[in-house]
């Protein structure tokens, strides 16, 4: 049991952003999937999705995670944001030139560019 708390103290912000990753997750991908199911281009679906978790996951990976308040760090984490919109969207691009099916291609892009978030967010943005 020592071990094990032991392990989760070293790992403590990275198992919170995964825990209220999960949550943000869960609020972009409806998004998303929404939007898409409604005949919205795919593209545009993303970039909703984006902004409006933009904005909900500043508060939450901020306070909960980083324990940040500060708005100072909102235009790096829109950078993020943006480098993970651009790089999302050009692989579902790619995909659905090539008839993927993009809500699984979504779905497979989330551990990645949570791997890739969590690193820029904890180096650039939060540092």
């Amino acid at each position: 049991m020592e071990k094990l708390l032991d392990l989760f103290n070293k790992n403590k912000n990275f198992l919170l952003f995964l825990c209220v990753g999960l949550l943000n997750t869960l609020f972009g991908y409806s998004i998303f999937a929404f939007f898409l199911w409604i005949g919205i281009h795919f593209s545009i679906a993303a970039l909703i999705s984006t902004i409006a978790g933009l904005l909900f996951n500043f508060s939450t990976f901020g306070r909960i995670v980083f324990n940040n308040k500060s708005y100072s760090n909102l235009p790096k984490f829109t950078a993020v944001y943006a480098l993970n919109y651009f790089l999302g969207v050009g692989v579902l691009y790619y995909c659905d030139e090539l008839n993927y099916n993009l809500y699984f291609i979504q779905a497979l892009l989330l551990v990645p560019t949570a791997i890739l978030r969590y690193l820029l967010m904890k180096y650039f943005v939060y540092k």
